[in-house]
């Protein structure tokens, strides 16, 4: 998940093909060039000493020449920002080592060694957050992608497999929790203050997978029962005063477990399952072997404290992490091109998990809403790549929505064409064949292809291939049937320029608009240029659902009746082609208006459906706020900008508020009897959840229609919650307007929950996001804040990253918005690049948009590219924006 920097080699293996870069050109590293390291290292004894200030490292490397490499003398071991106070082989000093920029190099002539490094860091001026660093008193790790070197020199990548022997000491009163991977086997104390604590983990792992704690520490712990038998003792580790906020993550690690052994059939290897919470964290959570470190957002909630989606985030990430234990620990990556062999994989089965756990058609809709606003974009931008890149700069720039949520779709297909029995056999293979070892895509493909029978030859293609597929539909009625007949195009992306066509699985049916008979559904599977097929007809007046269950990361692209949008929009039995179907329609009418060629029959078509979705009462809530809501400014922005075309992030903005303003007007009484009938359901109701959802979105429209009641509404809302969804929803709608209720509640809100670092975030996130005409000003402001620093994570995208996302204030007419992130990357980038790289990408999207906002966000890119000493995180990030 996270890496460090090393100006020389970052991947430590392949060769570099490229001539010698320039200190601000990092080298490119290629998967072509792959070798396996020519040394095996089966045991490593790690001693710490540790401090604050100042933790002494001893590592005692036990290595062995690798008969499965090439055969060579030198023992290359990564280093980033050390120096080697001590290095000894076999027992005796030797000085003859050498700095190769940052990695130490050896020259070894036996077959087997026993090697001794000493290093001291500083772990209170890691502001990197890789490697070891303090956090408000305690030590801990972040070693994902390339962090180990940064607290020893070792060799530092994902297919060196090592059992990890560690003995920590320190100060009892400063970190009287010492934790690290594996079980306990020792610990004491040593006399003056302090103790120590040994572990052993007996499952080899790299050295991305190592993690340390220590700190004043407190435990919410449940023992889990495996399927086997075996007492598990689980662990959620935090603050004394955070205690009473971690029930749910305990658990929702029981439910992960419980679920993994049922549907993949993984029981967990360990004795103790431990899970700490961090408040300083660059990613969500990280899934070292045994011992999970996780950013607070994803471990501590209550209902005062946290919304139903925080809930949600809680039980989906704990669930991600823990099912690494299988998918990325037991069977890891060769190397980091292989990363969506891990992630991919287990998002697909977090998002399982979760569906299970919520509701499959909410779910669905919820990760296709992810995708289509994070995925779909990078696919069309200077930043494409695939799902398996073949090449980068930085590792930490290629953890993605591209590896992970596309590579969560990609085997998604695999399971829908396999069905979910044939799929577990072909899981089932694959946790067989390559347990305990360091795996690739392919490994995952062929376990797949041999154990459920499919082949799979053509659709390795969504491995190697970027962008989104647009397929375009046709149809014509012929007789008692229907001819779909398909074209995909495989639009251009960066590198690649000429494509073949991919397997495309498309679940189907026709229904009858006439009749209001539905069709059986089918899949069938695209895989030519342009291909035709016969579907049977359900009546007169066929609708065409497709793509049901969003079943591949395509774009649809059809000309469609409005009428039968409708009908889909209110009849589909399908929930996501019932979603989907809205969505056309508001698209189709939005980017029509942005572009100046407004039909006058849109909006009232719209409205229908929406009074139709309002009044069923077949729906539940949670399923009807989905279809209630308009498609989001950065989907109309793709919509917008696809072929040719230019995106205007200000008349998107203008239309979508328009009609917003329409829906609330035209649905007034309905929007209005669905508020106060919400309104009435307890927060304990099973359709509490449902009822919150609806009143959020409700009030956006009242808000767009009718200002003053939106407030009056929300500030009533906001006094009698009772529940931090409620409370937030409506002090989202307050934030958005110029009216006294939203400075009291504001002001409410922060002196509440000062002291809860996580709601405070949220109250820096909500005014970025607002829809205030003075946002960023708003934004400058808050930039002073006493509560605000650019050296915590989370503070940073709670109100940076928030208002990157803000389509009115990032993309102000006079590049304002533009010349604020720009300025944040900068200044950022010394303190901790990997975070300053996030916020490129916002600024990577000017060949999609007008001619005067391009020329602004490319000026901004421009200025940061001059800038001197420039990470290698942000540079590779800028130099592909500007050059792709």
């Amino acid at each position: 998940m996270d890496i460090a920097t090393n100006p020389t080699n970052p991947e430590g293996n392949p060769e570099l093909a490229d001539a010698a870069p320039t200190p601000h050109e990092p080298p490119v590293i290629r998967r072509e060039d792959y070798k396996p390291y020519p040394w095996l290292l089966p045991e490593t004894h790690l001693h710490f000493d540790l401090g604050i200030e100042k933790a002494r490292i001893t590592s005692k490397l036990s290595v062995e020449r690798n008969p499965a490499a090439e055969a060579s003398s030198e023992l290359r071991l990564n280093g980033d920002g050390l120096t080697a106070l001590g290095v000894t082989v076999d027992g005796e000093a030797v000085d003859d080592w050498q700095m190769d920029g940052a990695d130490l190099v050896l020259t070894l002539s036996g077959d087997t060694h026993t090697v001794e490094i000493v290093t001291e860091i500083d772990p209170s001026a890691n502001t990197q957050l890789m490697g070891l660093y303090a956090s408000n008193g305690m030590l801990c790790t972040q070693c994902e992608a390339e962090g180990f070197r940064r607290i020893t020199f070792f060799p530092d990548r994902p297919d060196v497999l090592s059992t990890y022997r560690v003995r920590m000491e320190g100060s009892k009163e400063q970190f009287p929790i010492l934790l690290c991977n594996g079980n306990e086997e020792a610990e004491g104390d040593m006399g003056n203050g302090r103790h120590f604590a040994e572990w052993f983990d007996p499952w080899p792992k790299p050295s991305y997978l190592f993690a340390l704690v220590a700190g004043d520490l407190v435990a919410n712990s449940g023992p889990f029962t495996t399927a086997s038998g075996r007492e598990v003792e689980c662990n959620i580790w935090v603050r004394k005063e955070d205690l009473a906020r971690t029930d749910h993550a305990l658990q929702s690690l029981h439910r992960s477990m419980k679920w993994d052994e049922e549907v993949f059939g993984r029981e967990y290897d360990l004795d103790l399952y431990n899970i700490v919470a961090v408040s300083d964290f660059n990613m969500g959570a990280m899934e070292n072997k045994g011992l999970n470190v996780f950013n607070t957002k994803y471990v501590l909630a209550d209902v005062d404290t946290a919304t139903d989606g925080d809930f949600d985030g809680v039980e989906g990430v704990i669930a991600h992490e823990y099912f690494h234990n299988w998918s990325g620990n037991r069977i890891t990556c060769r190397d980091w091109f292989q990363l969506s062999l891990k992630e991919g994989f287990t998002v697909l089965r977090d998002q399982l998990f979760s569906q299970d756990m919520q509701g499959e058609a909410v779910k669905r809709i919820e990760d296709v809403r992810i995708l289509r606003a994070a995925q779909f974009p990078e696919d069309a931008g200077p930043l494409a790549h695939p799902i398996r890149p073949d090449s980068y700069r930085e590792i930490s720039n290629f953890y993605t929505a591209t590896v992970y949520n596309k590579g969560a779709e990609v085997i998604r297909m695999m399971r829908t064409m396999a069905g979910v029995g044939r799929f577990r056999q072909g899981t089932d293979l694959y946790f067989d064949r390559h347990d305990g070892e360091a795996a690739t895509c392919e490994d995952f493909v062929k376990a797949i292809e041999d154990g459920a029978g499919l082949d799979l030859e053509q659709f390795r293609l969504w491995y190697s291939q970027a962008g989104t597929p647009r397929i375009h539909v046709v149809q014509e009625e012929t007789g008692d049937a229907l001819v779909l007949k398909l074209k995909q195009v495989l639009p251009a992306t960066p590198g690649q320029l000429d494509k073949q066509p991919m397997p495309i699985p498309l679940r189907v049916a026709v229904h009858s608009r006439a009749t209001g008979a539905l069709g059986e559904e089918q899949l069938i599977v695209f895989d030519k240029e342009e291909d035709s097929f016969s579907l049977p007809l359900a009546g007169g007046n066929p609708v065409v659902s497709i793509n049901r269950g969003f079943t591949a990361p395509v774009v649809i692209e059809r000309e469609m009746a409005r009428d039968d949008l409708v009908f889909l929009a209110a009849k589909d039995d399908d929930p996501f082609a019932r979603y989907e179907a809205m969505q056309e329609l508001a698209v189709g009418h939005l980017v029509a208006t942005a572009r100046g060629n407004p039909s006058g029959d849109g909006e009232a078509a719209i409205i229908e459906a929406m009074k139709a979705i309002v009044s069923d009462e077949a729906l539940d809530d949670a399923m009807r706020g989905e279809l209630m809501m308009l498609p989001s400014e950065t989907y109309l922005f793709e919509a917008m900008a696809s072929g040719d075309n230019k995106a205007d992030p200000g008349a998107i903005h203008e239309a979508r508020e328009a009609l917003k303003a329409a829906i609330g007007n035209g649905c007034a009484s309905e929007l209005h009897a669905l508020y106060e009938r919400a309104e009435q359901v307890a927060f304990d109701d099973p359709a509490g959840r449902g009822a919150r959802k609806v009143k959020t979105v409700v009030l956006g429209f009242i808000a767009a229609s009718d200002p003053d009641k939106a407030a009056e509404l929300a500030a009533h809302q906001y006094d009698r919650a009772d529940n931090m969804t409620d409370r937030q929803g409506a002090l989202m709608t307050l934030a958005g307007l110029d009216c006294p209720e939203r400075e009291t509640r504001l002001a409410d809100y922060y002196e509440r929950y000062r002291d809860n670092a996580l709601v405070v975030d949220k109250w820096f996130t909500l005014q970025a996001l607002s829809l205030h005409p003075d946002v960023i000003a708003q934004v400058r402001k808050l930039a002073g804040h006493p509560e605000f620093t650019m050296k915590n994570p989370n503070r940073v995208r709670s109100l940076y990253m928030a208002f990157a996302g803000n389509p009115q204030g990032f993309h102000a007419a006079d590049g304002s918005g533009y010349r604020m992130i720009a300025d944040v990357i900068l200044e950022l980038d010394p303190i901790n690049p990997q975070t300053a790289a996030r916020f490129v990408s916002a600024l990577g999207r000017w060949r999609r948009i007008e001619p005067k906002r391009a020329a602004l966000m490319k000026g901004e890119l421009e200025r940061i590219a001059e800038a001197k000493d420039l990470s290698r995180d942000t540079y590779e990030q800028v130099s592909r924006s500007l050059d792709g």
